[in-house]
């Protein structure tokens, strides 16, 4: 099969569009025929990425990306309930090889059937980003009507499903972002938006119930002194995972995969009370410079097309 391969853990993002072997399911497993898979640039520093479970460096090459929809295409041992052809969208494991590549194989607890109104690339970008956003804003922060929750990030591929998740609970939403993106992050529900280059978060938020944190950088910590007492500070963000400050530690989080919450995220996706944002669709071939970072660049998730942009 044809795929993108990292090929080193030195910084220098070796990736190479290449042949692989096809990877076959084991027990629980399903191969799945992908048509799109969505991309986090962050991912290839990710410890996941350079070492295995137990620790030990993660042999190279390997396949990055771990969200996916596609078609399955077969199943291991202790595995029901699949047919062939059928469409699904979820993730695989984080220390497994990936998506980006026309087969990939995935825990069977990890799958849903696909949001009947979208296509393969927009359901792509759900699985990681709407997984993360329901544990953040719905089970660890709790939010319901009339909470304050500042969302760091609110253009993002996480960011633009907290917001509505936030605003559809009833809460008033304050959201950063670029301001190329507020007339959008305003669409998705927030109450008010600051843009992060040209104003300071604190001249506007105040009696935080939640910050949910998706940008990095130092906004957690400039964060915190605006929380209520017992408010929740919550962070997604890779370059404070190793924070010294038990403060950062504590917040942040890496999302589980959860097949009966990424069923109920797609039934809000067809009746339209959750949208898709994908910022860029990208063929697989090309798909090396779908990492490339870019603060302020368009809203929503990359995608990466394995199949056909916009096939069903």
């Amino acid at each position: 099969m044809n795929a993108l391969r990292l090929h080193a853990h030195d910084g220098s993002r070796r990736l190479v569009y290449e042949a692989a072997p096809e990877p076959r399911p084991g027990a629980g497993e399903v191969l799945v025929r992908v048509h799109a898979a969505g991309v986090i640039p962050t991912e290839l520093d990710w410890a996941p990425t350079r070492t295995a479970r137990d620790g030990t460096p993660r042999r190279l090459p390997l396949i990055p990306g771990h969200e996916l929809s596609g078609v399955v295409e077969a199943w291991g041992e202790e595995v029901g309930g699949f047919r062939v052809g059928d469409a699904v969208y979820g993730m695989n494991d984080w220390y497994a090889d990936g998506a980006l590549a026309e087969y990939c194989v995935a825990s069977a607890a990890a799958l849903a059937p696909k949001a009947h109104a979208l296509d393969h690339v927009q359901a792509a970008a759900v699985p990681i980003s709407a997984l993360t956003a329901w544990e953040g804003i719905l089970e660890r922060g709790d939010v319901g009507p009339g909470r304050r929750v500042l969302v760091h990030g609110g253009a993002g591929a996480v960011g633009t499903f907290a917001v509505q998740l936030a605003a559809w609970r009833g809460a008033h939403v304050i959201a950063t972002c670029s301001a190329r993106n507020a007339a959008l992050v305003r669409e998705l529900g927030a109450d008010e938006v600051v843009d992060y280059a040209t104003a300071r978060f604190e001249d506007v938020a105040r009696d935080l119930d939640l910050v949910f944190d998706t940008a990095g950088g130092d906004a957690l910590v400039r964060s915190l002194p605006l929380l209520r007492p017992g408010g929740t500070a919550l962070t997604i963000a890779a370059d404070v995972e190793g924070s010294a400050d038990p403060r950062v530690r504590d917040a942040f989080f890496i999302v589980a995969p959860d097949a009966g919450n990424l069923a109920e995220i797609g039934q809000y996706l067809d009746d339209g009370t959750l949208r898709v944002v994908v910022a860029e669709v990208v063929p697989l071939a090309e798909a090396a410079r779908a990492f490339e970072r870019r603060r302020g660049g368009p809203a929503g998730k990359t995608v990466v097309s394995v199949v056909e942009p916009r096939s069903v």
